[in-house]
């Protein structure tokens, strides 16, 4: 995991899994990330291939985290899959979805 960040915007790029073996690390480096900085905490999430129930919590909880701190959440790069699992759990219409700018064109 790796966090860029600039005076708008936080990048972190999350990796393969976010699931139980991984999501107490990738929450801490989100609380973090947010405790520290300003503007958008945007999630890479385009290598990501595997996530959990627990791992959908952990947006969750950054996404609250977030809006706690008057920061806003931004989910970038999401995989088909890993977008119908957003869109199962409903969690497409709380969470920010970056739509790609091919896709509005």
């Amino acid at each position: 995991m790796r966090v860029r960040g600039n005076p708008r915007a936080q990048v972190v790029r999350i990796g393969a899994r976010l699931d139980a073996g991984t999501s107490a690390g990738v929450r801490e480096h989100l609380h973090k990330a947010l405790d520290a900085g300003e503007g958008d905490l945007i999630l890479d999430l385009s290598k990501l291939e595997m996530i959990d129930a627990t791992g959908l919590g952990v947006l969750v909880g950054a996404h609250r985290r977030a809006l706690s701190v008057q920061r806003r959440l931004v989910l970038r790069g999401v995989p088909p899959r890993i977008m119908r699992i957003l869109a199962v759990t409903r969690l497409n219409r709380v969470l920010h979805v970056e739509v790609p700018a091919a896709a509005v064109a």
